[in-house]
């Protein structure tokens, strides 16, 4: 299988994965917060998260890479930018010894290499959104995807400071009162079913 093409910047993602052998990535509520601290220190330099939502076994994001010249403002330097999918690589890789560490175990704890498909239409950037938090719900693990704690559908319609890009993604939907209301609807079509082909198993 070939490998993957990088990431590019400036460009619309969804990325996902799941643990090797159907094995959890998150076994108790410290790996999900842990996850997150990692998820903030290696991924906040390179792109700009809308959505994400941690599930016991895989996990599913909506990022917006950053541009080359977005980053320099941010005080990297010319020379020295992680390239995105490096990034990814790295929390993964420190995601990964930390848990091995603590629950005994070696080896890979990812599939490789993670999942990952440009989003370049607004329908399906749009419905994708909504698949992405109501998906703990699609697999059992919750009967309201709302109450669903390692998600960032409550961090959207908070005003606690967050470091998803809240504003972006309600201008998306035109305001919180729609955000929700497309969610209850939940837009279930072909478009849907095809978002991630490899989360049906």
């Amino acid at each position: 299988m070939p490998s993957p093409a990088p990431l590019q910047p400036d460009v619309y993602y969804h990325l996902y994965n799941r643990g090797t052998n159907g094995e959890n990535l998150f076994r108790e509520d410290e790996n999900y917060r842990y996850f997150l601290r990692l998820y903030a220190q290696h991924i906040a330099p390179v792109a700009e998260t809308l959505a994400y939502c941690l599930m016991p076994n895989h996990f599913h994001l909506l990022v917006r890479t950053r541009a080359d010249a977005e980053r320099l403002t941010r005080s990297e330097r010319v020379g020295r930018l992680t390239p995105a999918s490096q990034a990814f690589t790295n929390l993964f890789s420190s995601y990964t010894m930390a848990f091995n560490k603590r629950y005994g175990r070696t080896g890979s704890l990812f599939e490789h290499p993670f999942h990952r498909v440009a989003v370049e239409d607004d329908t399906y950037l749009t419905r994708l959104i909504v698949y992405i938090y109501r998906n703990p719900a699609k697999h059992g693990f919750t009967d309201d995807f709302r109450q669903w704690r390692y998600s960032s559908y409550a961090a959207i319609l908070s005003r606690h400071p967050t470091h998803v890009a809240r504003e972006r993604v309600l201008d998306w939907f035109g305001g919180s009162a729609q955000f929700k209301s497309l969610h209850e609807q939940f837009l279930v079509d072909e478009v849907t079913a095809k978002l991630a082909p490899d989360d049906e198993r």
